[in-house]
C-alpha cells in the first residue's frame, strides 16, 4: 500500500502556524515514505469561501516548500458526487429532513429531561431527535432542507468499529454503536443551502483521492467515529488516522483563522524564512 495523504484547507481566511504545521507534517511524511502528497480545497461552504483566500493558500504552501503531486481537488467541482451519495443514503432509509434551527437545538439541549446529562458531540449539542420520524421517510429526497443521519438506524448491524490511529494517541481503537448514539447523535449530512457537509464530503473525497493516511489535528479526532460509520455505510475504505498535536498561543488557546498575527503571510512579510516557520512549530 503506497502512502498517500493530503492537506485540505478551507479558503475562508489566512493560513496560520497551525496550518503550516499540519501541511508540513503531512508533506514530510509523504516524502519520507516515497509516497504521494495531495492538496484539496474544501470550499463547499460557498458563503464563506473566497478566491483570494484560495490564491493565498497556493502562495503560502509554495513559499513553505510544499509541492503536491496531482492537480488540487476542489469540493465545489464534486457537488454532483455528494448529491448522489445523499440520494443513496436516503433510499437506504437512514436520512430524514430536519427543520430545527440552531436556537431550537440549543434550547432543547439546555433543558434536558430530568436526571439526563447534557451531551456535547463533535458538532456541538447532541441532537434531541425533535424531527426524527418513527419510520424511514418515503418518496423522493427533499431539497432545500437539512438532512440528518438517523444514527440508530444507520448503526443497525454495526455494533463496533475498529481503526488504527497514530500521532498523539496511537494504537488500535474501537467505537461502539451505543457510544455513537448517545454521544454523537443524529448529525447533519446536508444543509438546506448546499448539498453535503464536512463529514460527508471528507470521506467521499478521501476515497476519491485514494488516501491511505489522514494527517490532521487532534481537534478533529472526535469526528473520526462519524467518518468510520459513513465509510461503512457507503462501502468506502478506512485510512489510517494520524491526529497530531495542536499549535497554541501563549494562553494555550488553539490558533484560529481570525488570529491574523500568526498568519503565514505575516511571518513572511516580517522577513521570516520557511526554516523559521519549521522551528516555530517544532519541526
Amino acid at each position: 500500500m503506497k502512502f498517500r495523504t493530503r492537506f485540505a484547507p478551507s479558503p475562508t481566511g489566512p493560513l496560520h502556524l497551525g496550518h503550516a504545521f499540519s501541511a508540513l507534517l503531512a508533506h514530510d511524511k509523504a516524502r519520507a515514505e516515497d509516497g504521494t502528497f495531495l492538496l484539496r480545497i474544501e470550499d463547499i461552504d460557498t458563503t464563506r469561501s473566497r478566491p483570494e483566500w484560495e490564491d493565498r493558500i497556493y502562495a503560502d504552501l509554495t513559499w513553505l516548500g510544499i509541492t503536491w503531486d496531482e492537480p488540487p481537488m476542489r469540493q465545489t467541482d464534486r457537488l454532483p458526487t455528494y448529491m448522489t451519495a445523499l440520494k443513496a443514503l436516503w433510499d437506504n432509509g437512514v436520512l430524514y429532513p430536519c427543520t430545527c434551527t440552531r436556537r431550537d437545538i440549543a434550547e432543547a439541549a439546555s433543558a434536558p429531561q430530568e436526571g439526563a446529562e447534557r451531551k456535547i458531540g463533535p458538532d456541538g449539542p447532541v441532537y434531541p431527535g425533535t424531527c426524527r420520524p418513527s419510520a424511514p421517510p418515503t418518496g423522493p429526497m427533499p431539497v432545500g432542507v437539512a438532512l440528518r443521519l438517523d444514527m440508530a438506524r444507520a448503526l443497525a448491524g454495526r455494533p463496533v468499529f475498529g481503526y488504527l490511529e497514530t500521532g498523539v494517541n496511537p494504537g488500535p481503537k474501537h467505537v461502539s454503536a451505543e457510544h455513537m448514539i448517545t454521544n454523537v447523535g443524529d448529525i447533519v449530512l446536508s444543509r438546506k443551502d448546499f448539498s453535503g457537509s464536512y463529514h460527508l464530503s471528507v470521506v467521499l473525497d478521501d476515497a476519491a483521492q485514494d488516501i491511505t493516511h489522514v494527517v490532521r489535528g487532534q481537534d478533529l479526532a472526535d469526528a473520526t467515529q462519524i467518518h468510520l460509520l459513513l465509510q461503512s455505510l457507503m462501502d468506502l475504505p478506512t485510512p489510517v488516522y494520524h491526529h497530531h498535536r495542536l499549535i497554541r498561543d501563549e494562553a494555550g488557546k488553539r490558533l484560529a483563522k481570525r488570529d491574523d498575527a500568526r498568519a503565514i503571510a505575516t511571518y513572511r512579510d516580517d522577513g521570516k524564512t520557511p526554516e523559521d516557520i519549521r522551528a516555530l512549530v517544532g519541526l
